[in-house]
């Protein structure tokens, strides 16, 4: 199975930035990580393990990338205001340098799921939604979709328009709409044992129904807290599944 390490001076961020890319073919699932995990974290934690036959069969390829989480909304001695603009700047990293990166990499367009766990599904779920016409869907795993739960009471436009909660619940632009309920897969999933927030995921379901946005709201019981088995058997259950 081919698997590449791919890095890059970014100019969003003025740092370089590491991708892993596992596969060859098929579908591309962009992986963000979690907290301040590195984009080697899904492989560490044998996130892969129950998937790998469909990446070696050539029916979908994975793109693990970095997060900057410890130099935003992680890092306690930055200014609020500073922690806003580089998520801006990670958004910019993403869309204008990795999502081409893995289109050039697949050599052509092909459908791209975003997909995270815990932090990583905010970014997964936050990207998929300002850039609809980009990405495919995505697989938010235990997230929670209002950014100020990150912010610690500070508010501006740089946290608005990543808060999902905030910005979708407004949201009136009827093309964006459209691009969001365009056979688009959408998957919010949660468990409801340790440490989860499953009214985090039925909020932003609620949401999501008012707009008309097509999407599946997945609640796991008790016996899956907010740890890795659960996100190790989530993310195969729904590539097999629903993709």
């Amino acid at each position: 199975m081919r698997r590449e390490i791919h890095k890059w001076w970014s100019p969003a961020l003025h740092k370089n930035m590491e991708i892993v890319v596992y596969g060859h073919y098929g579908n591309a699932f962009l992986m963000f990580p979690t907290a301040g995990a590195d984009y080697l974290e899904y492989e560490r934690f044998h996130m892969f393990d129950n998937i790998w036959h469909l990446v070696e069969q050539g029916k979908m390829k994975l793109y693990s990338i970095n997060s900057i989480n410890n130099e935003s909304w992680l890092n306690n001695s930055m200014n609020p205001r500073d922690k806003a603009i580089r998520h801006q700047q990670y958004n910019s990293y993403v869309c204008d340098e990795v999502a081409p990166f893995i289109f050039n990499d697949c050599r052509g367009w092909v459908p791209v799921y975003t997909a995270g766990a815990s932090l990583g599904a905010l970014h997964a779920l936050n990207t998929f939604f300002r850039r609809p016409e980009m990405f495919s869907g995505c697989i938010a795993m235990s997230g929670s979709y209002d950014l100020k739960d990150y912010t610690k009471g500070y508010w501006d436009q740089n946290v608005y328009y990543n808060s999902p909660e905030d910005y979708l619940r407004n949201l009136s632009n009827d093309w964006l709409l459209e691009k969001m309920r365009d056979h688009k897969k959408i998957i919010i999933a949660t468990g409801e044992g340790d440490y989860e927030d499953p009214h985090a995921s039925r909020a932003l379901s609620g949401i999501l129904n008012s707009k008309g946005i097509p999407h599946e709201l997945s609640i796991w019981g008790r016996e899956w807290p907010h740890d890795w088995p659960t996100w190790r058997a989530m993310f195969p259950f729904f590539v097999h599944n629903r993709f």
